[in-house]
Formats: structure tokens, C-alpha cells, sequence
């Protein structure tokens, strides 16, 4: 019998998604609905497991946490690719890491969600309704303006689709982007220096790496314009925290509109909660229930493959996104 632990599962819905049932006869499956962030306390929980069902970038396995579960074999994580698994180290220590696939429009849905509900003051309008207030604001339009996209990767490209779709200018830039990749988005690619300066609202779809980390800093900000809105629901530390904190408080640009942050989850003092210019969720970009039928369903065939000795959808260190070792997704 195989011991399976699903990790973070926040809203404790993990096993309504997914054939958890058909590995049952095979292994026992314990769910932790809470986070651990110290890594000791981490360590002695994960002891006795051999399989762990990680959600995104939740849990980080580190060099040193994996080096302290020898009991595990194989770390079966939700998303194409998992930044908070050091793959080389587990491949060091013997362990198999897979992935799955993930929705394609989740993540854009939210950033418009957020976009509209900062431009028309959705969360002020309904606190002054239940209060049994009325209008309160003054909201923005989206026709006409400019949106500037950092990023035209799948979630930035369906991100440029609704623009369009609202009558927005559309503008792009990102490291590898050329006027060709930009045009097939119906996006306008400009330099980096353009999409600061010209863009009403700026919304950030790169992934983050060593090359994207502190993108947007102090000296990008001061690039906006004192009514735009930046919006980051792809990974906090794009932006610099620091930076973006002192550009809202001192009310250099409008305001930000946030799903993603360097610590997750935010401690509850966290300057982002009290900031009157910022809305934020808590990265629920991809928490949707197609998103979770896709990460649990194929973890659990993941999971079943690698028991049965035909393990799929392996993630290497080669290759950090699924390179479907031994079958296909």
C-alpha cells in the first residue's frame, strides 16, 4: 500500500475532483486543507508519505526538504510546471515529478475580473450597498482606452482577445516578443519603455524567472502614468514589492489590481489589505472547477501510471514542462 497525501487543499474540495475511488484499492489518501511554511514542521508531517499531490506553487520543495523525505517517490503536481520544485534535486534523490495540464482562459477570466472591478469601484459600490448606501464613485470606461500587455503567451493572448472585444487599443512587449508574434494576438508590439508610458492599465502575463523577477520595479513605475492601473495576476515577484507599495501609497499610479504576491498566503498585515488603491484576491487565478478537474483528474492518472510502473506526463529537469515520458496527456 502506497501512503498519498494531498497537500493544500484550501477549500477541502480536492477529492470531488477526480477518480481518487480507483486508487483507493491501491493506497491510503490522507487530505491537509491548512499550509505549513516552516520547513521542520513540513518535514515531519510529509514523513510517512510516498506520494505527494501538490497544487501549484503552494509548497516549496526545496534541495533541503526533499533531501529529509527519503520515503518519497513521487511528487505529483497540478499545472505544466511547478516553480517551487527544485526537479534537480529530485532527481538527485530519486523522485518522480509530473505535471498536468492546465485551462487555457482561467487566469485571463480573472484578470478581467479584477480590471473591471477596479475601473467601475465594484468592491466600494457593494460595501456602500450593503451598508444600504447608493452610488458612490465615479467608474471608468474601458472602450478607447489602452491596455499595455506584458506577456502574449497563452493567457496574455486571451487577455488581448476580450480587449479587443471592449474596443481597447491594444499594445505588447516582452523579452521575446517581435512584431509578428505581437500582430497574430491583434496586439501592437512597442517597446517596453512605450508600454509603461502609454498604457491606461497594464496587466502582467510572463512567467517568472531569473529574467523577469523584479521586472517592474521603482524606475518602471515611475514610467506609468499617474491614472493607470497595473494588474499582476501572474507571479508577485515580477513586480517589486517595495517598489509597487511606495508608488501606490505615494499615489504615483491609480491603484493595482492583484491575485498573486512574493509570500503566499499574505500575512494578515500585509500593506496590500489596508491600501485603498488596491483589490486583491487571493490567487485564485486558477481555482476554477474546470481548472480543478483538469489538475486533480490528470494527478490522479498520474499517480495510477506511476504505481502501475508506466509513469506519464514526466516533468525532468531537462525540461521543466511536461515532457510526456512514457505516454501521452
Amino acid at each position: 500500500m502506497h501512503n498519498i497525501a494531498i497537500l493544500d487543499d484550501f477549500q477541502n474540495t480536492a477529492l470531488r475532483f477526480g477518480d481518487w475511488n480507483s486508487l483507493r484499492e491501491h493506497a491510503d489518501i490522507t487530505v491537509f486543507t491548512d499550509h505549513i511554511r516552516d520547513e521542520n514542521e513540513l518535514v515531519e508531517r510529509l514523513q510517512p508519505y510516498d506520494v505527494l499531490c501538490v497544487m501549484r506553487e503552494r509548497t516549496w520543495f526545496t534541495h533541503s526538504v526533499l533531501s529529509r523525505l527519503p520515503n518519497l517517490k513521487l511528487l505529483a503536481s497540478t499545472g505544466p510546471w511547478n516553480a517551487a520544485i527544485d526537479i534537480e534535486a529530485a532527481d538527485e534523490f530519486g523522485i518522480t515529478v509530473t505535471g498536468t495540464a492546465s485551462s487555457p482562459t482561467a487566469a485571463a477570466e480573472l484578470a478581467w475580473a479584477l480590471i473591471l472591478a477596479a475601473t467601475r469601484h465594484i468592491p466600494s459600490e457593494v460595501a456602500s450597498f450593503r451598508k444600504g448606501g447608493w452610488q458612490v464613485s465615479v467608474g471608468g470606461d474601458l472602450h478607447g482606452k489602452t491596455i499595455g500587455l506584458l506577456g502574449l503567451g497563452y493567457t496574455g493572448g486571451a487577455t488581448a482577445r476580450v480587449a479587443q472585444a471592449f474596443g481597447m487599443r491594444t499594445i505588447a512587449w516582452s523579452q521575446n516578443m517581435t512584431h509578428e508574434s505581437a500582430a497574430k494576438c491583434g496586439a501592437l508590439y512597442v517597446s517596453k519603455e512605450e508600454l509603461l508610458a502609454s498604457s491606461d492599465i497594464l496587466s502582467i502575463h510572463v512567467r517568472l524567472s531569473d529574467r523577469t523577477r523584479d521586472l517592474i520595479g521603482e524606475k518602471e513605475l515611475r514610467m506609468m502614468q499617474r491614472h493607470a492601473l497595473l494588474v499582476n495576476t501572474a507571479r508577485g515577484p515580477i513586480v517589486n514589492e517595495r517598489a509597487l507599495i511606495d508608488a501606490l501609497t505615494e499615489k504615483r499610479i491609480a491603484g493595482a489590481a492583484l491575485d498573486v504576491f512574493g509570500q503566499e498566503p499574505l500575512p494578515a498585515d500585509h500593506p496590500f489589505r489596508s491600501l485603498d488603491n488596491v483589490i486583491a484576491t487571493s490567487h485564485i487565478g486558477y481555482v476554477t472547477d474546470a481548472s480543478y478537474r483538469i489538475y486533480y483528474g490528470e494527478s490522479v492518472e498520474n499517480i495510477r501510471a506511476w504505481i502501475a510502473g508506466k509513469p506519464i506526463r514526466v516533468l525532468t529537469s531537462e525540461k521543466r514542462e511536461i515532457s510526456y515520458i512514457g505516454g501521452v496527456a
